[in-house]
């Protein structure tokens, strides 16, 4: 892409943990102690690709504390980093629909990217789209399959871009892994774990059982490079959910709260329908602490002429440190250690790679050089593309609730759960 192209305004929404590194502790304790989206942003407008910032939240007492901690752990730890932004709601206020007064602050064509409790993602994002502005949602893209149709209807109807952040796409060893398996046959068989410490809880205690599950929070990742690997080769058929309860309610969590979620696929192969492939997600806010590691990630992918197997977790790369242990670092995914020069040096991390990958996009069909169409089918997590994982989480949710098999059926060309 050309640096000639005008930089864009960006709308944050979300002032949380993943966004400002804040919690409602303080300062988080995992490997996001200054946030993702924020930094990155700082650091893309550095460079030329955004101009304005605009955030929004839901009290606006919380700004003073949030501008303190960029001002200590960001600008005065990377040079040349302006760290200006506009807060919504303005003042003291508390305001949980702030963000419709600061997406009509920006200008039309901004680049929108959500950060918010699942279930404000559809309302947020439907709003972005019909003021005119680009939008990058977190995962899950919505909590129903209907939901997400909508959005993808939506972002064709207006031409605009809509990805969701799906950035384990941009993890090199998932992107090689998910080409090696193009050329390994017949899918057969698909393992994914992914957990966070128990920890963890205590930032999600107010929407955690309530506003969704870590099926939703984690299990989005792998099911969505599963259904990458197999697109256009297979579609799931049938979805059945189990949980285990009690670590989280015994931490003070709403009784509804699971601690680890499980769901159990079928896949049918769309050329033979002889041919099945099975698959099993699962996903736990539960795990122990001092593990050495914040989220244990890893897949196992069988197929017919071979397999492949990664362990996100651990890749040889370990520090130990007399007061906390053994810890193993995952710098592919967002560096936080500045360059020679004093600048921030995280432009390689996958965690980055996939904000900017939307801000490009966002600015090339804001300047007319693509279409939004343009960026489906290349591989890109773009909200026509992930459907079927959104399929899955929902079906994996009616499944606990109603305790049964959820069906996937295929009717005038879009899914629908029976």
């Amino acid at each position: 892409m050309s640096d000639s192209l005008a930089p864009i305004s960006v709308g944050l929404m979300g002032t949380g943990e993943y966004t400002t590194g804040i919690t409602p502790s303080g300062q988080s304790k995992s490997d996001k102690k200054i946030g993702v989206v924020g930094v990155t942003m700082f650091d893309l407008r550095r460079r030329g690709k955004v101009s304005d910032v605009v955030m929004a939240g839901t009290n606006g007492g919380k700004f003073p504390e949030i501008r303190e901690h960029f001002q200590k752990n960001i600008g005065d730890v990377y040079r040349g980093l302006d760290l200006s932004f506009r807060g919504f709601p303005e003042g003291n206020l508390r305001n949980a629909e702030a963000y419709k007064d600061a997406l009509r602050a920006l200008p039309k064509g901004s680049a929108v990217i959500i950060f918010t409790p699942d279930s404000t993602h559809f309302p947020i994002a439907s709003e972005a789209l019909n003021l005119g502005h680009h939008v990058l949602v977190t995962k899950p893209a919505t909590q129903t399959l209907q939901d997400h149709q909508a959005l993808a209807d939506l972002a064709a109807e207006k031409g605009l871009v809509c990805f969701v952040e799906h950035h384990k796409r941009f993890d090199p060893a998932y992107n090689d892994a998910r080409a090696r398996a193009q050329k390994l046959g017949d899918f057969n068989f698909y393992t994914s774990y992914m957990s966070q410490p128990k920890f963890q809880l205590e930032t999600f205690k107010s929407w955690a059982g309530i506003d969704s599950d870590i099926s939703y929070y984690l299990n989005s990742h792998h099911i969505d490079i599963h259904c990458w690997m197999v697109e256009g080769r297979y579609r799931p058929t049938r979805v059945t959910a189990s949980a285990t309860t009690g670590i989280a309610t015994s931490m003070g969590c709403d009784p509804k709260t699971e601690d680890t979620i499980t769901l159990l696929v079928d896949w049918q192969n769309l050329s033979d329908e002889k041919q099945r492939g099975t698959a099993v997600y699962t996903a736990s806010w539960a795990a122990p602490l001092k593990a050495g590691v914040h989220s244990e990630q890893r897949f196992h992918y069988m197929a017919s002429k071979g397999e492949v197997r990664v362990d996100q977790a651990h890749r040889g790369y370990s520090v130990v440190e007399d007061e906390t242990g053994k810890a193993d670092y995952n710098p592919f995914y967002v560096k936080y250690s500045p360059d020679e020069n004093g600048y921030f040096d995280g432009q390689r991390g996958y965690g980055y790679l996939s904000l900017e990958k939307f801000i490009d996009a966002a600015r090339e069909v804001s300047a007319g050089r693509s279409k939004a169409s343009d960026y489906d089918g290349k591989g890109l997590p773009t909200i026509k593309g992930t459907i079927v994982t959104t399929a899955l989480l929902h079906a994996g949710r009616i499944s606990l609730d109603e305790k049964r098999t959820v069906e996937i059926v295929e009717e005038g060309g879009k899914l629908k759960l029976v």
